[in-house]
């Protein structure tokens, strides 16, 4: 286990040294830049348009300041805002605990949703609640996330008043049970409606073809209880494929809150990337996109560890 994970871990070096290529290339080569805005809003005349881009190193071809930044990442400096004249790790560090309890909020949302609904509609097979449970997950797959959110901000924070239609998170400056939690719940569930509804056509397609094998049908002539058999041995051999489902679409989770933290002012890493785009503040959108592909590589990694708490069988030499 200790060798594979030693593996795993350097072979993350490769990865992220590609994201980081990529990303700089295109931003290279994305039209506009700070001083061009700057420049276009009349805030300095092109003197020190000039200046701040030798100051800058924007001058320099691109393959000299991925270089550059290279060098500065191996000391762990991810750079300065140019906007907001911080360091780049402090935003992030700032942002990101927003963004990891929204993805784990609306990550348990999805599964708690899922287990009970997928559950239900395999073991009442062709019933209504079976008929019921796969329209929901098929509206929930349908439905644009962006569009959900706008109607549950509409509905329950401007029509309703029982939720608050934007701010939070653990950094910001919501403080106590109710006010965090009320904050939190419209963004997890747009956030996580999606994944709840593949979630669920997969537990209750699993758990049908686990239904059926002759370990099951052993336990049931046993005389075990119906929701023993399930609970006890069914729906734990259908977890496997859940768990991996789950893993794979962290990513898409992490790229969605991009869009819902801007709904609803979330201020996490989706939000300070959307803001870093549109001020041309390279250098966070820079150490954005990197905190993002770490993530997902660790998620990924944590996916495949759990494997093996799951089945005994498997095992990493």
């Amino acid at each position: 286990m200790l060798r594979y994970l030693t593996r795993r871990l350097l072979l993350m070096i490769p990865v992220l040294l590609g994201i980081t290529f990529i990303v700089f290339a295109l931003l290279a080569f994305a039209p506009g830049s700070f001083v061009s805005l700057m420049l276009s809003s009349g805030v300095v005349n092109p003197d020190a348009v000039a200046r701040i881009r030798a100051e800058l190193g924007l001058n320099d071809p691109w393959t000299v300041r991925y270089l550059h930044y290279l060098g500065a990442l191996a000391h762990g400096n991810l750079g300065r805002s140019i906007v907001f004249d911080q360091p780049v790790a402090q935003q992030l560090v700032q942002a990101l605990p927003n963004t990891l309890v929204l993805t784990v909020a609306a990550t348990a949302f999805a599964l708690a949703v899922s287990m009970v609904a997928g559950t239900v509609s395999a073991v009442r097979r062709n019933t209504l609640l079976d008929y019921a449970a796969m329209l929901v997950a098929v509206g929930g797959v349908s439905i644009p996330s962006f569009w959900l959110g706008l109607m549950l901000l509409l509905v329950f924070g401007l029509g309703l008043h029982w939720l608050p239609i934007g701010g939070g998170g653990v950094t910001g400056g919501v403080s106590g049970g109710w006010a965090f939690v009320s904050h939190l719940i419209l963004p997890a569930v747009t956030l996580g409606a999606e994944l709840a509804a593949l979630l669920t056509r997969l537990v209750r397609n699993t758990l049908l073809d686990v239904l059926t094998e002759d370990y099951i049908r052993t336990a049931r002539a046993k005389g075990l209880a119906g929701y023993r058999v399930v609970s006890r041995h069914a729906l734990k051999n259908a977890l496997l494929p859940v768990i991996t489902t789950v893993g794979v679409q962290f990513g898409a989770l992490l790229g969605g809150a991009v869009i819902i933290e801007t709904i609803y002012s979330w201020p996490g890493m989706g939000l300070l990337t959307v803001t870093a785009i549109q001020q041309r503040d390279l250098p966070v959108v820079q150490g954005a996109v990197l905190v993002f592909a770490m993530c997902f590589v660790l998620v990924v990694l944590l996916t495949d560890l759990m494997y093996v708490a799951v089945d005994p069988r498997i095992h990493y030499e």
